[in-house]
């Protein structure tokens, strides 16, 4: 169920002072959607326009799918050296090596070899397993620790072959630009969402903030979404029930584990993540993904980090909460 579904069961329409007006479309291969609410009615045209500059954007620098891209301008260099990006592009490369640094590879913006190996890339969908000899050639091309930054060249070094892919980072960080177009345009009171990934500011033309929900996992679909409030900060959920395959028995996630080449095997479902960013949130999200829910509740206890595990267990569903996840509540 959207926010929009929600506000509208949770409020009565006529108590809605000022409207929220919406625009939504396609982008970066996949849909997004922005909520405004405003005193003054904002220009449509001109909010479309700042929303297609944000989006086209991000599209532009770090898709894998267009190649003019700069990220895959990035990875068609064979020869080792330094590769200069644009500003937003090595910010967001940035900040992956340095997620990458902090989960210990648990996320790895240079997975994506693995990824399409195991039949959840642009190679298509996998029946059975890849042999060890294809997983040990895949994993000889990834690895994190093998770039580095240059923060005054705005350069990232490539190490020859290694192939990054942000797509676990910048729909995140598509939604944070998306934002600062809005307040460039004097708009405060919002919700954009953006492949799933969503942040919100302010609040509703009555006063109430803005409501989402989590769904609950397909293992489970008798269960209920968790509603809660989104106010100042941005959620990311990330979860294995949507892409696998499965053969001989065995259950294969579209989640790799860079540390082991391989599909992770724990019992976690879903996270979920807040944070301050869209584009942290989408990192942490992922990376929780791979740590599972024991090692990546105590990540975010650590570093005070709020997220939401669900496992899958004997008796159905069993969710665990950082201490600072009480902040996204039930109204």
């Amino acid at each position: 169920m959207n926010a929009a579904a929600l506000a509208r069961r949770v409020l009565p329409r006529g108590l809605l002072r000022w409207p929220v007006r919406a625009w939504n479309g396609s982008s970066m291969g996949t849909t997004w959607s922005v909520k405004v609410c405003a005193r003054r009615r904002p220009e449509a045209a001109r909010v479309q326009t700042a929303i297609d500059a944000a989006l086209d954007g991000v599209d532009r620098q770090m898709s894998t799918w267009r190649a003019d891209s700069d990220l895959n301008r990035y990875n068609r260099t064979a020869a080792p050296g330094w590769v200069e990006l644009p500003d937003d592009c090595y910010l967001v490369v940035a900040t992956a090596l340095d997620v990458a640094a902090q989960t210990d590879g648990a996320y790895d913006p240079t997975v994506g070899p693995l990824v399409n190996l195991w039949g959840f890339g642009p190679d298509g969908r996998r029946v059975a397993p890849p042999d060890a000899a294809a997983i040990a050639h895949a994993r000889a091309g990834c690895g994190w620790q093998r770039l580095r930054c240059d923060v005054a060249r705005r350069a990232v070094w490539q190490p020859g072959g290694a192939q990054l892919d942000l797509s676990a980072i910048a729909k995140g960080f598509a939604v944070d630009q998306v934002c600062a177009q809005l307040h460039a345009l004097d708009i405060h009171d919002y919700l954009v969402e953006v492949g799933g990934e969503l942040r919100a500011q302010g609040r509703r033309g009555d006063g109430r903030p803005w409501y989402v929900a989590i769904e609950a996992p397909d293992d489970d679909s008798a269960a209920l979404p968790l509603v809660g409030v989104l106010s100042d900060g941005a959620i990311a959920t990330s979860g294995d029930y949507l892409r696998y395959f499965e053969s001989a028995g065995q259950r294969y996630s579209h989640t790799i584990d860079p540390r082991t080449a391989e599909p992770v095997r724990h019992a976690l479902a879903s996270v979920s993540v807040l944070h301050e960013q869209a584009m942290l949130a989408d990192a942490y999200a992922t990376a929780f993904s791979v740590l599972g829910a024991d090692d990546g509740l105590a990540f975010a206890q650590r570093h005070g980090i709020a997220a939401r595990f669900v496992s899958r267990a004997a008796q159905g569903l069993a969710s665990a909460e950082s201490s600072a996840f009480a902040r996204f509540r039930r109204a």
